[in-house]
């Protein structure tokens, strides 16, 4: 019984695969696949910066992690990235 069980469910994990759920891959040149790991990185310490903020209590640290943070979406808007 657990193997008819197993058979099923591969079979439809295959047919799941099959009809293409999801969007299509699109591939990316050698120049967008950086800009799109460099924009991800960058989305990251925008993160751990706002995180970093929620907590802060000291002024001159929340005006350094406020300038970081300008300076990135700075540079979120060179790659075409909008807040």
């Amino acid at each position: 019984m657990a193997r008819g069980w197993e058979s099923k469910s591969v079979e439809s994990q295959i047919e799941s695969a099959n009809t293409g759920s999801g969007k299509p891959r699109v591939h990316l040149t050698p120049e967008q696949a950086a800009n799109e790991r460099k924009r991800d990185a960058l989305l990251l310490q925008r993160t751990r910066i706002l995180h970093q903020l929620e907590g802060c209590r000291d002024e001159r640290y929340r005006k350094t992690l406020s300038d970081g943070l300008g300076y990135l979406e700075g540079q979120l808007k060179g790659l075409g990235w909008k807040a």
